[in-house]
């Protein structure tokens, strides 16, 4: 972590430049990529400081490799740690020249049993990670912002939905003029159907085999393949993705191929960009069909050829394979307010992720979208750790403070029933009450963290230090995935 101080009177601003590193071990591919942050402390004189990330770089970006796997169900941890100590090699860095950065697995590979594992595994490779197996709407958030669909929907103000498509899984978000306002996930990907190079089958997925079997199509390992039976395989996939937008009704087997819930589809898109693995082959469609041993390339080459394209206006994004490994980590130190509680010292916290309540204007909705974001961090049935953010009002009532808590226990029931602390972060000034009125109606029996003065958005994590100045303040950490 770097360490800073405050500038005296008249002494230029310190500035210090950290290496951050960004790693997606992905259904498909395992990628790595090095970026140089310039941090400064923009702070005047004799005032607390304030860490500010001035200028960020790129500079490195490895090869694309195949994720290493021992079976269908796990992962080889050995060959994973051996790409990227290569890639650290041929970058020239060593683990100590790294400060911060992202370990993200994302896709079909997060539901390998030995996922945690592969995580733990590659904490030597910098001090601070930001870890996290990524449930699909949250890869889905994630790939938006590093394709650049986010910042393409605040430039042009306008509706823009990011479809990545990767090796194992469908993730959509849409973003109004920078705000996330839905996501969704499909068991549909590039590398569902894997075969040799005489098109026998040495892998397919159960779900597509279902979708196969409505088609007329019995997918049997060892079997032989046809590329005509791909290209109806594929065609049904890009309908399926025609619906959850919908460009066509929505049929029986599109509940099966749902991971998540369907889009709301109650505003109007704009804008589409593709991204991931497939993404490539949807703008520049081949007919080298073997030359992955999957139906990525049919797939992309179905998409081009869908509605999709005489329905919206489809533009390229910034990044399309490496939309996700974008994603590296970058520091911006803050102290929270001065009115906090906690009831417990818990501290330090670290690598919470964060879920932005926007409807918090709106009580009705308030606590059902607390529910609905916090599904984003269910992995294989478990709760991560996880903190609210939302902005609040000024100087609020006794009842306003009252009923937030009552919407935000409601909202966080599976976290309360996890034994997990309820960790709340509020912009404006009334986190002590808040987090006094959470904590009586726990009957004082629950650990409760409740900051304020601190902002922060969907896809950042946070860490929270050891609280300083007599305990009326604690130093927070937030860790926002850097997109180019």
């Amino acid at each position: 972590m770097a360490s800073f101080c405050i500038s005296k009177k008249g002494e230029d601003k310190l500035k210090e430049e950290i290496i951050s590193v960004g790693i997606d071990i992905g259904t498909t591919t395992t990628q790595l990529i090095f970026s140089k942050l310039t941090i400064e402390n923009t702070a005047s004189a004799f005032s607390i400081p304030q860490i500010k990330i001035v200028d960020k770089q790129v500079f490195y970006k490895g090869n694309i490799y195949f994720t290493p796997l021992i079976s269908s169900s796990e992962i080889d941890i050995e060959s994973v740690k051996k790409i990227i100590e290569v890639e650290y090699a041929k970058a020239g860095i060593k683990p100590n020249d790294v400060k911060t950065g992202a370990v993200i697995i994302t896709g079909e590979t997060a539901r390998k049993k030995n996922a945690n594992n592969v995580l733990n595994s590659l904490s030597k490779f910098a001090g601070e990670f930001v870890v996290a197996t990524a449930g699909p709407e949250l890869e889905a958030i994630i790939a938006g912002r590093g394709a650049g669909a986010e910042k393409i929907s605040i430039e042009k103000e306008c509706c823009v939905a990011n479809i990545d498509i990767g090796g194992g899984t469908t993730n959509i978000a849409v973003f109004n003029k920078g705000e996330i306002v839905d996501t969704c996930a499909l068991d549909i990907g590039g590398r569902l159907i894997k075969f040799n190079d005489n098109l026998k089958i040495i892998y397919a997925s159960n779900k597509i085999i279902e979708l196969a079997k409505d088609e007329g199509i019995d997918l049997k390992l060892d079997n032989e393949i046809s590329f005509e039976k791909i290209k109806i395989i594929c065609s049904r996939m890009a309908e399926l993705i025609e619906e959850v937008l919908g460009v066509r009704a929505k049929s029986k087997l599109l509940e099966k191929m749902l991971i998540t819930k369907p889009l709301s589809l109650n505003y109007k898109i704009d804008l589409i960009t593709f991204s991931g693995g497939v993404a490539d082959f949807i703008y520049n469609p081949s007919n080298d069909y073997l030359a992955f041993n999957d139906i990525g390339i049919a797939l992309g080459e179905a998409i081009s050829k869908s509605n999709l394209f005489k329905k919206f206006n489809v533009i390229v994004p910034m990044e399309t394979i490496r939309a996700t490994v974008i994603g590296s980590g970058m520091h911006t130190i803050e102290l929270s307010g001065s009115t906090i509680l906690y009831t417990k010292d818990i501290f330090p916290i670290k690598n919470v992720p964060v879920i932005k309540i926007n409807n918090d204007s709106n009580f009705e909705l308030f606590s059902k979208e607390i529910e609905e974001k916090t599904n984003w961090f269910i992995v294989n049935e478990e709760l991560q750790n996880i903190a609210i953010s939302f902005k609040g009002v000024k100087n609020p009532s006794f009842s306003e403070v009252t009923t937030f808590a009552d919407k935000i226990i409601l909202g966080l029931r599976k976290v309360v029933e996890n034994k997990l602390p309820l960790i709340v972060i509020v912009e404006n000034d009334f986190a002590k009450a808040l987090g006094h009125s959470i904590f009586n109606k726990l009957n004082k029996n629950h650990d409760v963290i409740c900051i304020d003065g601190i902002k922060v958005e969907n896809g950042d994590f946070v860490d929270i230090g050891k609280p300083v100045s007599s305990g009326r303040v604690v130093p927070v950490v937030i860790k926002t995935l850097l997109f180019k």
